[in-house]
């Protein structure tokens, strides 16, 4: 059977599955567990209308127990265990912890992924809250947010392919077709760099990728927030005779303070995640390592379960605090 049709059959029957679950679900409901008639047709309808969400929560419930809590436990007794000949897995503690914490590759890692935290979700955040701020003051501040945001519609792959050859390097006597190097030489340049082998600065490099992408995405939220601020607070700074940057920094800001954080946390989550930029552009050489770069060596390359179950642990630990913050923060401001 052709993909595409397979795809198709496949949408409907999973579409109507859950027509006809809602509406089977309603039924029972209404007509048959606590039917709206009779002498306790009132208490019925209370107790319809109480269950009724946990009727239509309960598949969404029962996949994310399926899809997210049972990997988790998985991956912690993983964690635990080690491979033994025949397949076999045998408990050993803390074991794979120890021989991961005591690995260079790890604490490559662990420094990499404090370099990226540090600079990739304030730099997006800065940018895009600048870019939310000089594109509504625009004519064409529509175009120009269409243009700054496209590169989120990007993969993470695709964006790295981009960049790649934006630091591509020829040899000295041939055209260069990287940007950088072509620039580099013009300003009086030795001969072309390999930048994404320079250690320390590759880094940066392959940040540059991340805050490329997710500058848009602060942007969006941000210039949202801006809009949302009371003209009036703007018009009594201006009355006191505020000048436009203290309009900014001290009238603004502070009243999207919460947005600006939950952008910045939202980020941070992301930069800790980030897997893709870094495997497709230097697969973790050149002192270029990061967390879950290093997940996937272990599991996939060394075939090594029981450390890449505790580096993923590691990384479950480091984003979920900041993902119960994130979520904490927006409950509060919806209050």
């Amino acid at each position: 059977m052709h993909p595409a049709l397979l795809g198709l059959i496949t949408i409907i029957f999973s579409v109507g599955g859950c027509v006809g679950y809602f509406y089977g679900a309603n039924v029972f409901l209404d007509k048959v567990l606590f039917p709206a008639k009779g002498v306790h047709a009132g208490r019925n309808i209370s107790r319809a209308t109480m269950i009724r969400p946990w009727i239509f929560l309960g598949p969404a419930i029962l996949a994310l127990g399926l899809y997210l809590a049972y990997p988790v436990v998985a991956t912690l007794i993983l964690s635990f265990q080690e491979r033994l000949p025949g397949g076999a897995r045998g408990f050993v503690g803390f074991e794979n912890y120890t021989k991961m914490f005591a690995e260079p590759k790890f604490a490559e890692a662990m420094f990499n992924n404090v370099l990226w935290l540090t600079v990739v979700p304030a730099s997006a955040t800065a940018f895009g809250l600048l870019a939310a701020q000089l594109t509504d003051r625009l004519s064409w501040g529509s175009v120009s947010k269409s243009i700054i945001f496209m590169p989120m519609a990007i993969s993470f792959v695709g964006a790295a392919v981009i960049f790649k050859l934006i630091y591509e390097a020829r040899p000295e006597d041939v055209a260069q077709i990287g940007i950088l190097n072509h620039l580099y030489l013009l300003w009086g340049g030795s001969e072309p760099q390999q930048w994404l082998t320079i250690p320390f600065w590759n880094s940066f490099f392959l940040m540059a990728v991340l805050i490329w992408i997710q500058t848009g995405f602060a942007m969006v939220i941000l210039s949202a927030a801006l809009r949302g601020i009371p003209e009036e607070t703007v018009e009594a700074a201006i009355i006191d005779g505020a000048n436009p940057f203290q309009i900014f920094f001290r009238i603004k800001i502070p009243q999207i303070m919460g947005t600006i954080v939950v952008v910045w946390t939202t980020i941070t989550i992301a930069t800790l995640k980030v897997f893709d930029i870094v495997f497709a552009m230097t697969n973790g050489q050149w002192e270029t390592q990061v967390l879950a770069n290093y997940m996937y060596d272990k599991l996939f390359v060394a075939r090594d379960w029981g450390m890449g179950s505790a580096s993923a642990m590691i990384i479950m630990l480091l984003v979920t605090p900041i993902l119960v913050w994130n979520v904490y923060n927006a409950r509060k401001e919806m209050r």
